[in-house]
């Protein structure tokens, strides 16, 4: 092995993914190991490619943003094309996030009162203690 390719232990070890992670990205072809006879071989585009999958789905984007995504990078046209999908892509899931986010704040203010509500009728309740 030279330096220029991981094994697959090498990537799990470094990216903190598992095997069956990597065999899946493979599968959705997302990442193109070489093959050694039965050892996958990863290349530094194999790398590159698993860290914007990974950050990809940190943001939540979905496998399908993320294969277009990648794919653009071969437009020719000096990753224009990409770095513009990908902003509209991160705006896009930046307002739903902020929705969701925005959605969570209220149901826990209202929760919180909810059960303020309750510890109140329970409280009204109980004898006082003597």
């Amino acid at each position: 092995m030279t330096s220029e390719t991981m094994t697959i232990r090498e990537m799990c070890d470094t990216f903190q993914v598992t095997p069956r992670t990597l065999r899946f990205y493979e599968a959705k072809e997302l990442l193109f190991p070489q093959r050694d006879g039965q050892r996958r071989l990863f290349t530094r585009r194999d790398r590159a490619r698993l860290k914007l999958i990974l950050r990809g789905k940190r943001f939540g984007f979905s496998l399908e943003e993320i294969r277009q995504l990648l794919d653009l990078y071969y437009v020719g046209d000096s990753q224009e094309t990409q770095l513009s999908q990908t902003l509209q892509i991160a705006q896009d899931r930046l307002h739903d996030m902020e929705r969701q986010r925005a959605e969570l704040d209220e149901a826990i203010d209202e929760l919180r009162n909810q059960m303020q509500l309750v510890g109140d009728m329970l409280s009204s309740r109980q004898p006082a203690a003597q």
